[in-house]
Order: C-alpha cells, then sequence, then structure tokens
C-alpha cells in the first residue's frame, strides 16, 4: 500500500476543534473531503506533516499551537471605529465579518466584537488566531 509523500494529490477528511470541544470546521460535517497537494503550502505545515506517510484510510490525531496555526492574537490588531464611519446602510452586529481598508490601503477582514453608541470594535485577527487547534484527519485517497 502506497504512502503518501511530497509532490501526492491527497484527499482527506478532516474534524477540526478548539480547546473546548467546539468544531470549527469538519469536511465529515460538508460531506464533501479536502483534496490538495503535499508540499504546495496552501495548509498549516503541521497538518501537511501529519498526513506525510500515512496510508488510505488510516486517521491521525493532531493538536497545533497558535504559533504553527494562526499565530497569537496580536491586540494591536484590535481598534476602535467611530460608529458614524459605518456606511448608514450596513448593519452592524457582532460576529459580523467586514473587508477593511487600512490608512495605507491595504485590505484586511475584521470582525466586529463589540458596538456601542459611538464606537464598533473591531479584531482584524484571524478567527483561529491565539487557539489551540485539535484535527483528527483520515486520509481517503492518493489521487
Amino acid at each position: 500500500m502506497a504512502q503518501a509523500k511530497h509532490g501526492d494529490t491527497v484527499r482527506v477528511h478532516y474534524h477540526g476543534t478548539l480547546e473546548d470541544g467546539t468544531v470549527f470546521s469538519s469536511t465529515y460535517e460538508e460531506q464533501e473531503p479536502f483534496e490538495f497537494t503535499l508540499g504546495k503550502e496552501g495548509v498549516l505545515p503541521l497538518f501537511e506533516e501529519a498526513v506525510i506517510g500515512l496510508n488510505e484510510g488510516e486517521t491521525v490525531n493532531i493538536s497545533i499551537q497558535p504559533k504553527d496555526g494562526y499565530g497569537e492574537h496580536k491586540q494591536e490588531f484590535v481598534f476602535a471605529m467611530d460608529r458614524k464611519q459605518a456606511p448608514e446602510d450596513l448593519k452592524l452586529e457582532v460576529g459580523k465579518r467586514l473587508q477593511i481598508r487600512s490608512n495605507e490601503g491595504k485590505t484586511a477582514i475584521a470582525t466586529i466584537t463589540a458596538i456601542t453608541d459611538d464606537t464598533v470594535v473591531l479584531d482584524a485577527n484571524d478567527p483561529l488566531a491565539g487557539r489551540t487547534l485539535s484535527f483528527k484527519i483520515e486520509l481517503l485517497q492518493i489521487v
């Protein structure tokens, strides 16, 4: 039986959870396997490393610390915006993700984390930043 190696395109099912057991992503629930090529980047390096050496049908469980995942949560990426700056037709609600533009003209995605009468607090960290991620990964097929 062939083992997954660099350069192989593979199909996997995975179940990703946070420290408290909250599911953040699961191809089992989506019922659509995830396909990627080992060594082409595009996936977390430790996720990829866990697949290398697996045989079809094998499953592995891994844990990825923030520094090896989406990085630490950075407070400098959290900021308050004057509520008057928001477009009038934009429905503001906590948890909503918005595309924003920095003073330098760069775009980013930020999540609304709080709303007051005067301000909207935005967090431009990745939602998984600062979180330890656990994955159950099953190699379905080496394509």
